[in-house]
């Protein structure tokens, strides 16, 4: 175990809206490394299996329920001035919570953008306004000249920590030469690299002693979270350099146009990557609010006119088990699983490979990101995986940011100072490490089976798609 390392203090209550996996990785990180009196803490999740946890801690937990016209007064009497809220649920509407959070004072973290109940799936909703882009609009619309209090969304390993991850991989590839102060000098620096577009690239190899059953979904992280996000259409950020739009591809009709959808679910989408442990693998498009924050972030604009964007996804090869669970899941059109099993203590070996290819720079491609190893995550940390703890860690160190620029009002991952993030992660993410490779995705696509590729450019998207 790491030395104790206080690196922030909570004045007021800390409230904890749900305990799932990612719930119970963090708390331990947050009493080890923030000063906050475990006698206002609260834990609000409406399944109990965490209870126990919590009592061991000496932490208060409800077994509650939130909805729409509960959340307020379930809430509010929890908050207080100096206060922290931190949401780790699921179906907990993200908007709603952060602007209870405002009116009340109290500083705001989750991991991922979350609808009301029922958001993704809503059918009085068109694909568009159900989509993460959307929900990220929703968001990004309470921002306001005056500081608020700081609330930071999609802060976890991803999104969050990868947005951190692009700007190192870009100072890499800047050999030392260049030090980028703001937005603009960031995506000057992408641009005048020669950086086409960016993968998230991840192949989790973790392997349990129980095999997956029949009608069984397994996965080593939030399988209702993996499912909400897998069910959705598949989106991403749409670079400069591409061509045209793909067959099922369409664009929003609002807000910031850095992104486009995909007329299919992400669970039933494949795309082309490449990790340094794994090589060349085949992952799925997954709906990411990184995809949409990453592009946009990096967007380069002469007035009105977009000059530069690259185009940006997730690529997601999960565990073994997950691949046979969503096989399954697409046999059975789509209806999900009667049995869920979160892979933790079963798990006998096997690490997280979750980083960023930077590609179609003068260099081809290059990976930098975290390998964790199961081992070193039982080592670091209790009552998780390793894809849990990269997520935890920057929950962790979301938090700290927060804490010590309480007045930034709302704020994404590419708005935080990434060095400052990154020191406070890196205890818990393995090895941190880049690699180049003459990897593309034309690689060994000719003779045999021929496709419809563009040999022009093997970094367009048509190519990196698998049709």
């Amino acid at each position: 175990m790491l030395n104790s390392n206080i690196h922030a203090r909570i004045d007021g209550p800390l409230v904890m809206v749900g305990f799932g996996s990612i719930g119970k990785g963090s708390l331990p990180l947050i009493l080890r490394h923030l000063d906050v009196a475990r006698d206002r803490i609260v834990i609000i999740d409406p399944d109990d299996s965490g209870s126990g946890i919590a009592a061991f801690a000496g932490i208060r937990f409800e077994k509650v329920a939130l909805q729409p016209d509960t959340l307020r007064p379930i809430l509010s009497p929890l908050l207080a001035p100096g206060g922290f809220l931190v949401n780790l649920s699921v179906g907990v509407s993200s908007v709603a919570l952060v602007e209870l959070c405002r009116e009340h004072g109290v500083l705001y973290l989750d991991t991922c953008i979350e609808p009301p109940p029922g958001g993704y799936t809503d059918p009085t909703k068109s694909m568009s306004e159900r989509s993460n882009y959307a929900l990220r609009e929703s968001a990004l619309a309470l921002r306001r000249e005056q500081a608020d209090p700081t609330a930071v969304i999609a802060h976890g390993a991803n999104p969050g920590l990868v947005s951190h991850l692009v700007k190192r991989a870009l100072l890499h590839l800047a050999g030392g030469q260049a030090s980028p102060r703001n937005r603009e000098e960031w995506s000057r620096l992408a641009r005048d690299l020669g950086v086409k577009g960016i993968h998230i690239a991840e192949r989790d190899t973790q392997r349990a002693s129980i095999p997956k059953e029949k009608d069984e979904f397994v996965n080593t992280w939030s399988i209702d979270g993996f499912l909400s996000e897998g069910l959705q259409p598949s989106e991403l950020g749409w670079g400069t350099h591409e061509k045209q739009l793909p067959p099922e591809g369409a664009r929003h009709t609002f807000g910031c146009d850095a992104a486009i959808y995909l007329k299919r679910p992400g669970a039933g989408t494949r795309v082309r990557t490449w990790t340094p442990l794994a090589g060349s693998i085949q992952g799925y498009l997954i709906t990411h609010n990184e995809s949409i924050s990453i592009a946009d972030y990096l967007t380069l604009r002469n007035g009105e006119h977009v000059v530069y964007r690259p185009t940006c996804h997730y690529a997601y090869h999960p565990c073994d088990d997950a691949i046979l669970s969503l096989h399954e899941l697409q046999g059975n059109a789509f209806r999900t699983q009667s049995r869920w099993r979160l892979m933790n203590d079963e798990i006998v070996d096997g690490i997280d490979e979750l980083g960023v290819l930077l590609y179609g720079h003068a260099k081809n491609a290059y990976w930098y990101g975290s390998q964790l190893s199961i081992e070193e995550t039982r080592r670091l940390a209790p009552y998780q995986n390793a894809t849990g703890l990269q997520v935890t860690a920057a929950v962790l160190a979301g938090m700290v940011w927060a804490l010590e620029n309480p007045r930034r009002g709302v704020v994404e991952a590419d708005d935080l100072d990434s060095e400052r993030v990154l020191s406070i992660m890196e205890p818990y993410l393995g090895r941190l490490t880049g690699a180049y490779t003459d990897w593309t995705p034309l690689e060994g696509r000719s003779g045999l089976f021929p496709e419809d590729i563009d040999p022009s450019d093997p970094w367009q998207f048509r190519n990196v798609v698998v049709r």
